[in-house]
């Protein structure tokens, strides 16, 4: 079993940044695809970005491209989301989330392991 935490989150203005971090304990993810994913209010959860195991490839959604980027650095068992230029339709509750195929793949339905999310408010 593998425990996802993420922290990182909070309440920034349009335009400011963040960096969420996800530590994995239990396990190493090193073999595992890690991705984000978002819930705003009223909304399903969706993708955000993928990182593969090793790290050289990574995936965005449009709507993130040029603004989030997704890392990781196995031997500490942490992948992280740097956030920058965000709008207030960012504002979400942000998840943390393992898919031990380690295929890169951006339905949520293949993942296993999920953190308990922090929440990303942005303010107009």
């Amino acid at each position: 079993q593998v425990q996802l935490v993420e922290s990182g989150g909070g309440l920034v203005q349009t335009g400011g940044s963040l960096r969420l971090s996800c530590g994995a304990s239990g396990r190493t993810i090193s073999s595992y695809t890690m991705g984000w994913f978002r819930q705003g209010p009223g909304k399903e959860r969706e993708f955000v970005a993928a990182i593969s195991s090793s790290g050289s490839t990574t995936y965005n959604i449009d709507s993130v491209k040029g603004r989030f980027t997704i890392s990781r650095e196995n031997a500490k068992n942490t992948v992280d989301l740097q956030m920058n230029s965000l709008k207030p339709e960012d504002t979400a509750v942000y998840y943390c989330a393992a898919d031990r195929s380690g295929r890169l793949r951006w339905d949520k339905r293949y993942y296993d392991y999920w953190g308990q999310g922090t929440q990303v408010t942005v303010s107009s």
